[in-house]
This record gives structure tokens, sequence and C-alpha cells, in this order.
């Protein structure tokens, strides 16, 4: 069997009951973090104008499913505040899949354990392509995979049949390979729409496929032309195996912040707690982190991230993080807005904030991997050394190894109602919140169309 009819096979051949207790529990977790943002950005202008744009496209005033997959995508994506899954050369969103979920409750009728169990299938697929298929050391976006994902997870949801899905999967795979580019300094409003897009189109190929269009059965294994060329890589999974666990290694965020900058922000913060020291007696900010947050929001090959003056570009700095987090003891999307990011305050202090790893040469990456004892523990560990010099000529110092919200040290439920609560209190009241929070607690017992209406609220 091919991957995309292996992938196929998993996606139709799973049953709710044969997922573990404490991965629905944990799905539930994600799904209420995402929501959280879903719900938020409904308020706020960008998302506005990206259902407006949709709505353009929809004279008669009912959009269809690919439009809102792309919206809902949008709504839980924008923010930036939702769940990571870290391997050792890629990361993902698996989040990134709920919205095209929710959108197939627009066509069918959907039970909640039938969208926990789609909900199972997507995290596990992107979660371990994301591992053992890291598309982005090739230069291409981690969406590349959520095409997969989206596709089996909804279209389990919308009943295609083995066949249909395989032409499905190989479709999806030859039409969405987004570049990396868009997570590169400086940032621009279209990091947060990619998967938007993706899932947009998936959600259009599964109607095209549920009618017998075909795609290719041998994505992956054709030669010279395949995937495993293209990408330079050897996809082998025997998908019949898995058993969900790696959703155990899922993460959410504290911060409002790129999820390699957690770690950081967590130790900034007990130690501006522990030492309290005013923002004008530092001279210096010194930061050792691991490869994969150097390059990516310290200034490495993703580009500079000390010129900030845009959201995209403020929670993908973490010069900007750490000055921020050190002047307002928080970062949530008050931090994120232009009048925060282009005040003196922060502007003068984020150019004192200096970023490295903890070895000087970073290539060969195998090699800097293994010398460097903060990139060999990733992604296992998130390990940080934060050392704060004052005009004074004290220093304080300290280093940690994970954050509240890695998936060594997770969130609780309690936790993310108030991080919903902390989001959402300006646009939603108490007794709306604690509906979706019901809901989602109670989700194998409800529906799809009333999750969906307790989540729209414009």
């Amino acid at each position: 069997m091919t991957q995309t009819e292996r992938i196929a096979e998993f996606a139709n051949s799973v049953s709710f009951n044969a997922i573990p207790s404490a991965t629905i529990d944990r799905l539930k977790l994600h799904l209420l973090d995402a929501i959280a943002s879903f719900v938020w950005a409904q308020f706020q202008e960008l998302p506005a104008n990206v259902k407006k744009a949709l709505t353009a496209l929809s004279p008669d005033g009912i959009m269809p499913a690919d439009h809102l997959a792309q919206l809902y995508t949008t709504y839980i994506r924008y923010p930036d505040f939702m769940d990571n899954f870290l391997a050792k050369e890629s990361t993902c969103h698996p989040s990134d899949n709920i919205g095209i979920l929710l959108a197939a409750g627009h066509l069918e009728e959907i039970q909640g354990k039938d969208f926990l169990t789609a909900m199972a299938i997507a995290y596990d697929v992107e979660c371990r392509l994301t591992e053992l298929f890291p598309v982005m050391i090739e230069g291409y976006d981690h969406t590349v995979l959520l095409s997969f994902s989206a596709t089996a997870g909804a279209g389990r949801l919308l009943g295609l049949s083995r066949e249909e899905l395989t032409n499905a999967l190989g479709i999806a795979g030859c039409s969405f390979n987004p570049v990396v580019t868009s997570r590169a300094s400086y940032t621009s409003q279209w990091k947060g729409l990619v998967s938007s897009m993706v899932n947009a189109g998936c959600m259009n190929i599964l109607s095209i496929a549920k009618q017998g269009i075909t795609g290719p059965e041998k994505l992956f294994e054709i030669p010279e032309k395949g995937l495993n060329a293209i990408y330079k890589q050897h996809l082998d999974v025997d998908w019949s195996k898995e058993d969900f666990s790696i959703i155990s290694r899922c993460s959410l965020k504290t911060f409002n912040a790129e999820v390699h900058a957690q770690s950081v922000l967590e130790l900034i913060s007990e130690l501006a707690a522990a030492h309290r020291f005013a923002a004008g007696e530092i001279e210096q900010v010194d930061i050792t982190t691991f490869l994969t947050a150097y390059h990516i929001i310290g200034n490495g090959e993703y580009g500079d991230r000390t010129v900030v003056y845009s959201k995209e570009q403020a929670d993908h700095s973490l010069p900007y993080l750490a000055a921020v987090t050190i002047l307002d003891k928080q970062v949530y999307p008050q931090q994120l807005i232009a009048d925060r990011i282009t005040s003196p305050d922060v502007q003068e202090l984020l150019k004192k904030v200096k970023v490295h790893t903890g070895f000087p040469l970073h290539k060969p990456v195998k090699v800097a991997g293994m010398l460097d004892p903060y990139t060999s523990a990733y992604p296992d560990k998130v390990k940080c050394k934060v050392e704060i010099v004052l005009k004074d000529g004290k220093k304080i110092s300290g280093e940690k190894e994970t954050y509240k919200g890695f998936y060594s040290t997770p969130l609780t439920y309690e936790d993310v109602q108030q991080k919903f609560i902390k989001l959402n209190e300006s646009y939603v009241d108490r007794e709306s919140a604690n509906r979706i929070f019901t809901l989602v607690s109670n989700l194998e017992n409800a529906s799809v169309k009333e999750l969906l209406d307790a989540i729209n609220f414009r």
C-alpha cells in the first residue's frame, strides 16, 4: 500500500472507543484553547476584513464550506496564541486542523464523538508527519503537512470512502506546497493566514474527490517526481500502529508569543518578580537558547528581529518579547498592538537584548546540535538561560528547561478557562463563556451544531 492509501485507511478505521480517554481529555483542552482564539478574533480588524472579503464572493450571503474553513482557520490562527507540536527539525500547529473540522459541521450533522475522532486523526497525522517528514529543512512551510491531516480528518467527517480519500490526499499533496518565506523577517500578515488557505483548498478537494476525481496514488513513492524525491526524504509509516500517544506531546502557550520564546519569557517573569529591578536600570539582557529558537526569533536564518513595528514581527521577535515582558509583566494581545510596539520604552529596551546559542558555531547543524547543550536537549526540553546585567554591575540570572503549557508541564482545563476569560472578557459575558466550557468538556454528548451556535458571535 502507498502512504496515501495507508493514511486513508487509518482515517476510516479509527473508532471513538479506540482512542484513550486521556487523549480525549487532551483534545478537549486543545479545542477549548483554540476556541479562545476563535472567539477573540471575531472582534478584531484583520479577521473581520477576511470575512468581508469572503462574503463579497458569496452574493447570496451564504458562505460555502470552503470559505468557512478559511474563515474559521483564520479565527484560530490569527492571534498566534494556539498550540504547537515540536519535533527535532520542524514544528506545526495541530489546531490548524480545527477550522476545517468545524466547517464540516455546516455540511453534515456531526456528533461530538465523531468530531473528537476526526480531531484525533488530524492531530496524529500532522504531528507524525512533522516528526518524520520535516519539510521545513528544505525551505517549505509546515502547512504542507496540514494538507494531509486536514484532508484526512475532514474526509472522515464527510464520509469519503478509502478510495475517495486516497484521491483527495493525492490531490492535496500536489496542490499545497507553501514555502517558509512567509515566516522570515520582516514578517507579514500572511504568516498567520497560510493555513487558512490550505484548509479552504482541502475542503474544495474533498468535495471534488467525492465526485470521483482521481489524484496520484503514489504521491510519495513515484521515482524522481514523488514527494520523497522532491523533499529529499523518505516517508514509510505503518499508520495502522498509531495509538495517538503522540498527541500527548503537543503544547499550549501561556504567553501570546512564538512557542520557542515561552520558556525564556516565563524565566524573565520569574526573575523580574524575584528581584524587582526597573527597566531603566538595565544595561543588557543576554539570552542563551537553542538553535531553532535562535534562527526563528533570535536574529538567525529567518532574519533581523530587532526591527519591530507590527504584530507579526513582534510575536516572532525574542528581543521585543523579552523587553515587553520586563516592562508589562505579560504578553497578551495588548502587547502586540501598534501603539505598544512603537512605544519608546520598549523600542529602547529591545536594543539591549542579545540572543545567542550555547555553542558559537551553527553549522554543520548536526554537529552544532550535538555540541550545544541547549540544542541537543530540544525538543524534549526547551532550555534557556537569561542574564540581566544592571548598570550598577549587578547580574541577575537563571535557567529553565520547560514552561507552564509545555507538554511535560501542561495547562489544566481550569488554566485554559482562565486564558479564555482573560482574552475575551471585553467581548463575551460569563454565561456565554460557561456555556462554551460545558459544551467542550462534554462534547461527546453534544453536537457540532450546538458548539458552532455557542462560539459564533459575529
